[in-house]
C-alpha cells in the first residue's frame, strides 16, 4: 500500500465514504489457495464454483480436494525453485490447475498460445522455465502442435491427462483427509501474501513479451477492490470467454468468481463468435466481461434474447466505441459498463458503475489507488498516469535478467497511457503515449483519429498508424476493413464538424480482416508492418 492509502482512514466508493481495513486485518493479505478454502467454508463445500461448456461442473469441495491431489503430483515437476508453464484452454480443468499450483507453493506462468512461437520462445526464457502443463486433447482440437514441437527443445511437456491417470486410491485418500482434517497444513496456506503467484506476460506488440510478477495479495487486493464497487452477488454467476491468461480473465473470471462466490461458466474462446449468444443465454450468467472487439463480434450472430439475462456486461482492454454502446443498447436494451486496467495492476484500476455510467469515461479509480498525473510536452490536456497500490505488481521479470523481479520505482508504475480528468474524479483515456504522433509541432492521439473515421464508417474495424514521413516527420495511415475506403469521405465529414485536416489519415489500406491477439486488442505491431509493407511497396 502505498504511504497516502496507509495515512488515511477512509476511502470514498459510489459516493459512499468507508474505512479504510486496520493494518493486519486486510481482506487482501492472504494467499490464494487460503482464499479459497475461506470461499468454501463461507458458500458451502457443494456449492458449484466453476462449469464449463462441456457441462462439468465443480463444487467447492471438489475444487478444493482436487487442488490437493493435483498440487501434488506437480510439486516436484523440473526444478522446483523456477515457475511451471500453464498452456491451458477455458475450461473447468484450468481453475483445479491453478489452484493446484497454490496449494503447493509452485508459481504458474501462463502462457499465450496465440501469440506465436517466438513470444512464448521469449516467455519461456524470460521466466526460466523447463516444464509445461498441458492438455493432449487441447492441443489437438487448438491444432497447436508445431507450438509444441517448437517449444520442446527448451521445455518438457506434461500432459494432464496423464497426471490424472496417475492418481491413485492413496493419493486420494491423502488428498481427502488433508482437506477434511488438516487443511490449515496445507503449503498454500502458509505462503507470504507477498511471494510471486503468478507471472502473466505483456502481449509483445512493443516488442518482446515481459513477465510479470503478480503477488497473492496484489489479486486479492484487486477482488477486493472491484468488488467493493460492483458488491457482486454470490451465485449470479459469469460468463468467461476471455482467456486465463490475460489479467483481466485470469483475475475477474477466474480468481474473484471463485473467492467471491459469484461462479464461473468458462467457455474456451471468445473468437467463436456464431457459438457464444446461446451459450451466455442458456448458461444462466448474469455478469458478463468481454473487449469492444469480441462483444461486436458476439452481436453479429446474437439473437433478441441471447442477452436477456445478463445484467452486467463490462467491457475493458481496449476502447469502447459509441457505436458499440449504440448497437447493444438499441438491440438488447442494455448498458455497457466500461473499465480500466492494465496487466501491471491485477488488472482494474477503474470503472464505471450501472448508477454512475458516464459514456467515454471509464469512471473513476477504485479504493486505495493513488496516481499522478504528469505532463507531456505538446498536450495541453491530461498527462502521463503513474499508479500506486495494493494491486500494483510486484515488477517485471525482463529477458535480459531472466527470473530477477525487478520492482518499480518506489512503487509507482508508469501506465503509459494519457489521461485527463474531470471534476469529479472520472476518468478518459486519450490514448497510449506511445500512440500519439507529432505533427506540424502538434501532439495527435492515433486513437482520437481512429474515433473520427468511426464516425464516417461506423460498420466497419480501423486503425490507425504512424509512420515516418521525409516531409513533416509523421504520416498517418488508416488501416481499415472498408473496401475501397475513400479518405475524401473522412475529410467531408471532418470539416462539417470542425475536425483540423492536420487530425486525418493521409493514406488508407482496405485488409480483409484485421489483426487481433489473444487478448482482444487489436495487434498493432502487425498493423505497423502492414501499413509498413504497404508503403514500400509503392515507393518501389
Amino acid at each position: 500500500m502505498s504511504e497516502a492509502n496507509a495515512r488515511a482512514a477512509t476511502y470514498t466508493v459510489r459516493d459512499q465514504v468507508k474505512p479504510v481495513p486496520e493494518p493486519g486485518n486486510e481482506p487482501w493479505r492472504r494467499s490464494l489457495f487460503s482464499a479459497l478454502c475461506k470461499a468454501r467454508k463461507d458458500f458451502g463445500g457443494s456449492t458449484i464454483a466453476v462449469t464449463d461448456f462441456m457441462q462439468t461442473e465443480i463444487t467447492f469441495d471438489r475444487l478444493v480436494l482436487g487442488s490437493l491431489i493435483l498440487g501434488e503430483k506437480i510439486r516436484n515437476l523440473g526444478d522446483t525453485s523456477k515457475p511451471i508453464g500453464v498452456m491451458m484452454p477455458n475450461a473447468s480443468a484450468v481453475s483445479a490447475v491453478f489452484f493446484a499450483c497454490q496449494a503447493v507453493g509452485r508459481v504458474p506462468a501462463m502462457l499465450n498460445y496465440s501469440s506465436g512461437l517466438r513470444s512464448l520462445k521469449a516467455a519461456c526464457e524470460t521466466a526460466q522455465l523447463s516444464v509445461i502443463l498441458s492438455s493432449k486433447a487441447f492441443i489437438e482440437k487448438a491444432g497447436l502442435h508445431d507450438l509444441v514441437e517448437g517449444l520442446s527443445d527448451r521445455c518438457t511437456f506434461i500432459w494432464l491427462e496423464d497426471v490424472r491417470a496417475s492418481i491413485s486410491v492413496v493419493d486420494k485418500i491423502k488428498g481427502m483427509v488433508k482437506s477434511k482434517l488438516m487443511l490449515g497444513a496445507a503449503d498454500g496456506y502458509a505462503i507470504d501474501p507477498d511471494a510471486t503467484a503468478v507471472i502473466l506476460f505483456t502481449s509483445g506488440t512493443e516488442g518482446l513479451p515481459k513477465g510479470v510478477a503478480l503477488t497473492h495479495a496484489n489479486i486479492l487486493a484487486n477482488c477486493w477492490q472491484f468488488n467493493e464497487l460492483f458488491d457482486l452477488t454470490p451465485g449470479t454467476r459469469l460468463f468467461m470467454a476471455l482467456p486465463v491468461f490475460h489479467a483481466f480473465g485470469l483475475t475477474v473470471g477466474l480468481v474473484a468468481t471463485v473467492i467471491l462466490g459469484v461462479g464461473v461458466y468458462f467457455y474456451p474462446s471468445p473468437l467463436h463468435y456464431k457459438e457464444i449468444p446461446e451459450h451466455i443465454r442458456t448458461s444462466g450468467a448474469k455478469l458478463v466481461i468481454a473487449t469492444d472487439t469480441f462483444l461486436n463480434g458476439w452481436m453479429r450472430s446474437a439473437k433478441a434474447d441471447d442477452f436477456a439475462d445478463v445484467e452486467l456486461m463490462v467491457l475493458g482492454a481496449e476502447r469502447v466505441r459509441e457505436q458499440t454502446r449504440s448497437a447493444f443498447k438499441a438491440n438488447y436494451g442494455k448498458d455497457i459498463v466500461e473499465g480500466y486496467g492494465v496487466t501491471e495492476a491485477a488488472p482494474v484500476l477503474a470503472a464505471n458503475h450501472p448508477l454512475d455510467n458516464v459514456e467515454g469515461s471509464v469512471g473513476r479509480f477504485l479504493p486505495l489507488i493513488d496516481h499522478r498525473i504528469e505532463p507531456v510536452s505538446g498536450l495541453n490536456e491530461g498527462g502521463r498516469l503513474l499508479i500506486k497500490g495494493p494491486n500494483v505488481m510486484a515488477g517485471y521479470i525482463r529477458q535480459d535478467k531472466p527470473g530477477i523481479v525487478q520492482p518499480p520505482e518506489d512503487g509507482w508504475y508508469d501506465t503509459g497511457d494519457i489521461v485527463d480528468l474531470d471534476d469529479g474524479g472520472r476518468i478518459t483515456i486519450k490514448g497510449r503515449a506511445k500512440r500519439f504522433a507529432k505533427l506540424g509541432g502538434e501532439m495527435v492521439s492515433l486513437s482520437a483519429v481512429e474515433a473520427y473515421v468511426s464516425q464516417v464508417w461506423p460498420d466497419d474495424n480501423h486503425a490507425v498508424i504512424s509512420l515516418p514521413d521525409a516531409r513533416k516527420g509523421e504520416m498517418l495511415v488508416l488501416v481499415t476493413e472498408r473496401e475501397n475506403a475513400e479518405l475524401q469521405e473522412v475529410r467531408d465529414w471532418a470539416k462539417k464538424n470542425g475536425i483540423s485536416e492536420l487530425m486525418l489519415p493521409k493514406k488508407a489500406i482496405s485488409i480483409a480482416q484485421m489483426p487481433v491477439l489473444g487478448t482482444g486488442k487489436l495487434n498493432y505491431g502487425a498493423l505497423n508492418e502492414i501499413a509498413a509493407e504497404a508503403q514500400t511497396d509503392k515507393a518501389a
